[in-house]
C-alpha cells in the first residue's frame, strides 16, 4: 500500500508555477542589461586631447613668371675729335743734291762671323755616325767569347759569382779603344778581366761628325756566366 501525501507536502504541485517566475525574472534582468546605459566620458577626454588642426593641402598652380625685359641698347656716342694740330715746321728736303767725284761715299765693310773651331782631342757621347766594332758587334762579343773561354776567374767561380761588368772606353780616331775601365762590376777578378779583354780588342770604325772621324765614349756589358 503506497503511502499517501498531503497536498500542502506536495512541492511539484507549484513548480511550474515558481519556473514561469523565474524566466521572467531572467528575461526583465537581460532586457535591463542590455538597455542600461553607461556614460562613456573617454570620448570626451579624447576629443580634448587630440585637437590637432589638419591644413588642407591645396595645390598651388605654378606662377607664370613674366619674361625678363629686354637688354637696353645704348647708343653709342660720337665723340667729336678735334683736328690735328698743324704742324707749324716744314721739313725741306733738297732733291737736288748734285754727286761729284769728290762726294764720299762710305764703304760699309761686313766682317766675316768668326767660326769656333773644334777641339780635335774632343770626345763626343752622341755622333752622326756611331762608332761600331768592324764586322757589327755579334762579331765583337764572338771575340769576347773567344778571349775569355777558360779564364773564368776561380775566386768568382768558387764563390758562384755571375752578371755583367759595364766596361767604359774611348774609341779614337783611327779606331782604337783608350780609357778602358770598369764603371760598374762585380767583383772577385771578373772586372779586371772585362777591362784586359776590352783593351786588347780589334779596332773599331770610329765615330763620324759631319763627316770626320772624332773620338766618342763607349759603355759595353760584358757577360759573365758559369757552365
Amino acid at each position: 500500500m503506497e503511502p499517501k501525501k498531503t497536498e500542502k507536502a506536495d512541492l511539484t504541485k507549484k513548480s511550474g508555477l515558481f519556473f514561469n517566475i523565474g524566466l521572467v525574472v531572467a528575461l526583465l534582468i537581460a532586457v535591463f542589461a542590455f538597455e542600461y546605459k553607461v556614460a562613456d566620458d573617454s570620448n570626451v577626454d579624447d576629443l580634448a586631447r587630440n585637437n590637432n588642426v589638419f591644413e588642407e593641402i591645396i595645390e598651388v598652380p605654378p606662377t607664370e613668371q613674366p619674361p625678363p625685359p629686354p637688354p637696353k641698347i645704348q647708343q653709342p656716342q660720337i665723340v667729336e675729335v678735334p683736328d690735328e694740330e698743324v704742324i707749324e715746321e716744314e721739313i725741306e728736303i733738297d732733291m737736288d743734291n748734285e754727286i761729284t767725284e769728290e762726294t764720299k761715299v762710305e764703304v760699309i765693310t761686313i766682317q766675316p762671323q768668326e767660326v769656333e773651331k773644334e777641339d780635335p782631342n774632343e770626345i763626343f757621347l752622341v755622333v752622326e755616325e756611331t762608332a761600331a766594332p768592324i764586322g757589327g758587334m755579334n762579331a765583337f762579343y764572338e771575340y769576347v767569347g773567344k778571349a775569355m773561354q777558360g779564364k773564368y776567374p776561380a775566386q768568382a767561380r768558387r764563390m758562384g759569382i755571375e752578371g755583367r761588368v759595364f766596361v767604359e772606353f774611348v774609341v779614337e780616331k783611327d779606331g782604337s779603344l783608350t780609357d778602358v775601365k770598369a764603371i760598374k762590376g762585380i767583383g772577385a777578378g771578373c772586372d779586371e778581366l772585362a777591362v784586359n779583354v776590352v783593351k786588347n780588342a780589334p779596332k773599331w770604325k770610329p765615330g763620324k761628325q759631319r763627316g770626320k772621324p772624332v773620338r766618342q765614349k763607349m759603355v759595353l756589358p760584358i757577360v759573365f756566366k758559369l757552365n
